[in-house]
C-alpha cells in the first residue's frame, strides 16, 4: 500500500475562520475529506484581524515566532497562530501566519469601509507566500505537496523553482495551483516585482510578467507541478477563449497536459435537508411534501402572499454581472407575466440593488428581497423554493446548484463551467434531467427557459420526478478529494 502523503493547503480564507466566498467552503471541507482517507493534511492562512481568536480558539506557538521574511530589502517578522477544523469528526490543523502590521485588519482584501482593495495587497501576500516556505523549514514539517489556491498563493510555485531550488528541504515537494477564478489575477505595477526578491529575468513574458505588470495568477500557472480547476467544462473554456481565460488562455494551452477539472464537492453535513437544523422541517424524497411547509414559512419571512399553484423562485448570489443579472433585468417584467414569485439574498454592485428595490416596490405580491449576506435566510431559501436560478454569464464550479439539487429546488442554469457540468437538462421524452438549461448568453432564450420551468411545474407529477432525479445525485466531497489524491501521487512521481 502507498505511503500516505504530507499535504499542505493553501489558502486565503477558510470557512469557519474567515470568508469572502466559495473558496473559503472548499478549503474548509476538502481537506477534512483528505484526512478523512488516511493523509496528513494541515491548512495555512492569513491571521486576519477580523478572525475572533478566543471564539475560534487560536492559540500562540512559541516556537514559531519572530521569523524573518524577506520583502524586497526589508525583512518583516511573522509569528504562527493554530487552531483545528474539526466540524466532520475529521481535525485538520490550521495554521495562521501572522504580522500585526499586515494582516491585522478586519477586511481579507478589500478596506470595508471604502470598498478597495488595500494598496498593500501586494506586500501582504508577497509576504503569506514566502512566509509559508519559512514557516515550514522553522517547523521542520516536510510537505509532499503544496497545493496552493487563486492568486494569493500564486508566488509559491515560483519561489520553490528559483529562490528554493537548491534547498535540500524542498527537494521532493512539489505544488499543485488550483484556479476558483480566472477573472481576480492578483496584478500590481512593475514596481512590485522587486519585493518578490524574484530573479530579474522572471519579470518578462515566460516568467511574472503580462501586460508589463507582476501577476501572481500566472505566476501560479507557469511555475507549478499542475493546475487545476474547480470544473471540467471551465478547465476546457479558460484554455480555449480569452472571454473565460481572462488573457492567459495561450499558457493554460500549453500546460494542457498538466491542466485539470475537478468539480467542487459539497458537505452533506451542512447542505442536507433530512439534518438541516436551520430549517424549520427537515425532509428528504420519501417526506418532500414537508418542502411546502418550508415554502410557506420561506412567504411568511419575506411578507410575500400564498398564491397556491404559483412557483416560487430563490437566488442567492453576488449581485454583478458575472452571475447574470444583466439578463434578469432585461426580462424581470416579462418574468412578472409568468405568474411567479421571486426571492433574492446577496448584495454586489448598486445598480442591481436598486433594480431589485424597484422591483419589489412595483410588484410587492411577487417578488422580496433581502441585501445582504444571512446563512440562515440562504438555507430557508434552498428548502423553500421551487426553483433556483443561476444564469451565470460563467461560473467556474458553482455550489448552489448543488445545494439546490439536494433540497429538491429545480435549477435553472446557463451551460457554463460547473452548471454545465452539474446540471442534467430535463427531457420529457425519457423523464431523464435534474434542471433547466440554455446555451446563448442572450436574455430571451433565459425567458424561454423559465418559461418551460414554469410550464412542467404546473404537472406536479412530472416535476416529482426532477426532484427525485436531483436529490439521489452525489456530490460530496468524497469522489472529488480522491481525484485530487490520485493527482498528488502522479505529481509526486514526476
Amino acid at each position: 500500500m502507498a505511503k500516505p502523503l504530507n499535504v499542505l493547503f493553501l489558502s486565503s480564507e477558510v470557512e469557519p475562520f474567515a470568508k469572502t466566498g466559495g473558496l473559503a467552503d472548499v478549503s474548509g471541507a476538502l481537506p477534512q475529506t483528505i484526512k478523512s482517507l488516511d493523509h496528513e493534511i494541515r491548512i495555512m492562512m492569513p491571521r486576519y484581524g477580523g478572525i475572533n481568536e478566543r471564539k475560534l480558539k487560536l492559540h500562540d506557538m512559541i516556537r514559531l515566532k519572530d521569523i524573518p521574511v524577506p520583502i524586497g530589502s526589508k525583512s518583516v517578522l511573522a509569528s504562527v497562530k493554530s487552531s483545528f477544523l474539526n466540524t466532520n469528526n475529521t481535525k485538520v490543523q490550521v495554521y495562521f501566519l501572522d504580522n500585526h502590521f499586515l494582516f491585522g485588519r478586519s477586511g481579507l482584501y478589500v478596506h470595508p469601509d471604502t470598498k478597495k482593495d488595500y494598496p498593500d495587497n501586494d506586500d501582504r501576500f508577497i509576504f503569506f507566500a514566502r512566509g509559508v516556505l519559512e514557516t515550514l523549514k522553522r517547523m521542520g514539517w516536510q510537505p509532499d505537496i503544496i497545493h496552493c489556491n487563486d492568486w494569493q498563493t500564486g508566488l509559491v510555485p515560483a519561489f520553490l523553482k528559483t529562490l528554493y531550488k537548491d534547498d535540500p528541504f524542498y527537494k521532493d515537494t512539489k505544488t499543485v495551483f488550483t484556479i476558483h477564478n480566472m477573472a481576480y489575477q492578483g496584478v500590481f505595477p512593475k514596481s512590485s516585482f522587486p519585493k518578490t526578491g524574484l530573479p530579474k529575468e522572471l519579470f518578462s513574458e515566460k516568467g511574472v510578467e503580462a501586460w508589463g505588470n507582476l501577476n501572481m495568477l500566472k505566476s501560479g500557472l507557469v511555475f507549478s507541478d499542475a493546475i487545476t480547476t474547480v470544473s471540467e467544462k471551465y478547465a476546457e473554456e479558460i484554455r480555449s477563449s480569452d472571454e473565460y481565460g481572462c488573457g492567459l488562455q495561450d499558457i493554460l494551452a500549453r500546460r494542457k497536459s498538466d491542466l485539470c477539472g475537478i468539480i467542487n464537492g459539497i458537505d452533506y453535513n451542512v447542505w442536507n435537508p433530512a439534518l438541516d437544523e436551520l430549517i424549520p422541517h427537515r425532509y428528504d424524497f420519501k417526506t418532500i411534501d414537508l418542502k411546502q411547509e418550508n415554502k410557506q414559512a420561506l412567504l411568511n419571512k419575506m411578507d410575500l402572499p400564498t398564491i397556491p399553484g404559483m412557483p416560487l423562485i430563490g437566488i442567492i448570489s453576488r449581485l454583478a454581472d458575472q452571475k447574470g443579472f444583466d439578463l434578469i433585468g432585461e426580462i424581470l417584467d416579462d418574468m412578472m407575466k409568468l405568474n411567479l414569485q421571486i426571492v433574492v439574498l446577496g448584495t454586489g454592485e448598486k445598480r442591481y440593488h436598486d433594480l431589485f428595490e424597484r422591483a419589489a416596490a412595483k410588484f410587492p405580491d411577487h417578488i422580496a428581497v433581502h441585501l445582504s449576506f444571512n446563512n440562515d435566510l440562504a438555507h430557508l431559501i434552498e428548502a423553500g423554493s421551487d426553483m433556483f436560478l443561476m444564469p451565470s454569464r460563467y461560473e467556474p464550479c458553482g455550489l448552489n446548484q448543488l445545494y439546490s439539487l439536494k433540497y429538491g429546488t429545480v435549477p435553472i442554469v446557463r451551460a457554463t463551467g460547473g452548471l454545465d457540468d452539474s446540471i442534467e437538462n430535463f427531457s420529457p421524452a425519457n423523464g431523464n434531467g435534474t434542471g433547466f438549461k440554455f446555451t446563448k448568453y442572450q436574455s430571451s432564450e433565459l425567458l424561454k427557459t423559465i418559461q418551460r420551468a414554469v410550464q412542467i411545474y404546473s404537472d406536479q407529477t412530472i416535476w416529482r420526478k426532477i426532484i427525485r432525479n436531483g436529490m439521489s445525485k452525489d456530490f460530496s466531497w468524497e469522489a472529488s478529494a480522491k481525484k485530487y489524491l490520485q493527482l498528488y501521487r502522479g505529481v509526486t512521481r514526476k
